[in-house]
């Protein structure tokens, strides 16, 4: 991806609040249940919160029941990363903005068909530029 965004701890923590910080810079996780986007129906595209490039459609989005939001696709392979995370003992993927490193969430092989994937994501790490 050209344009990559490369910016120091510093410049981050003076943009973004202290848990967006904490989330999508240091890969801390908001707690189930509590993020403005888990339970939320409108339609539009999530975007990355540090950088704006489009990420998910409200179309792939679908109730877990884990208290994050979950997708089963992304709009594009080119707008993410995959990072292997072994923290906290367990082997998992961890999802990642290609443009500007932040940390979204985990990706998982227990959602719907057709792709079998569930994208569960930080609310902190998106913003949603809403359909009319």
């Amino acid at each position: 991806m050209n344009n990559k965004i490369s910016k120091t701890d510093n410049e981050w923590q003076n943009e973004l609040s202290a848990e967006e910080y904490s989330i999508c810079r240091k890969k801390n996780t908001e707690a189930p249940f509590t993020g403005i986007y888990w339970d939320c129906k409108d339609k539009g595209i999530y975007k990355c919160t540090c950088c704006g490039i489009e990420l998910f459609s409200s179309e792939t989005k679908f109730d877990s029941g884990t208290g994050w939001p979950s997708f089963s696709q992304v709009l594009s392979n080119d707008n993410i990363e995959f990072v292997k995370d072994t923290s906290y003992g367990m082997l998992r993927t961890e999802v990642n903005c290609k443009k500007c490193g932040s940390h979204l969430g985990h990706v998982f092989d227990d959602g719907p068909q057709p792709t079998n994937l569930r994208y569960c994501i930080n609310s902190v790490s998106l913003r949603l530029d809403k359909l009319d």
